[in-house]
């Protein structure tokens, strides 16, 4: 499976505000992780909601959206807190 679209619980919606934020395979959202795929996406300037952070975690883990924002919406949330934290550089960049 290498495109988004064949991914469970993300839409057209879900796929472009992914495809905006430079996200075009299912490889890049894995490597990534749902969180930081989730900022990304709303860095990028793409209109979006927690229900996307939520669709992305059921997209990689298998389960369905309602039960990860019910089951695991606190530590997505804490997580995402945490990302937002950390400096972030812009890819292709390295730390000196």
């Amino acid at each position: 499976m290498s495109s988004l679209a064949e991914l469970p619980h993300l839409g057209p919606a879900s796929q472009q505000a992914l495809s905006r934020a430079g996200i075009t395979s299912v490889e890049q959202l894995r490597r990534l992780g749902s969180v930081a795929a989730y900022a990304q996406a709303r860095r990028s300037g793409a209109r979006v909601s927690l229900n996307l952070l939520w669709a992305l975690e059921a997209a990689l883990t298998g389960l369905h959206w309602q039960e990860v924002a019910r089951l695991h919406r606190t530590s997505l949330l804490l997580a995402l807190d945490e990302h937002e934290r950390q400096p972030h550089r812009e890819p292709g960049r390295r730390r000196r």
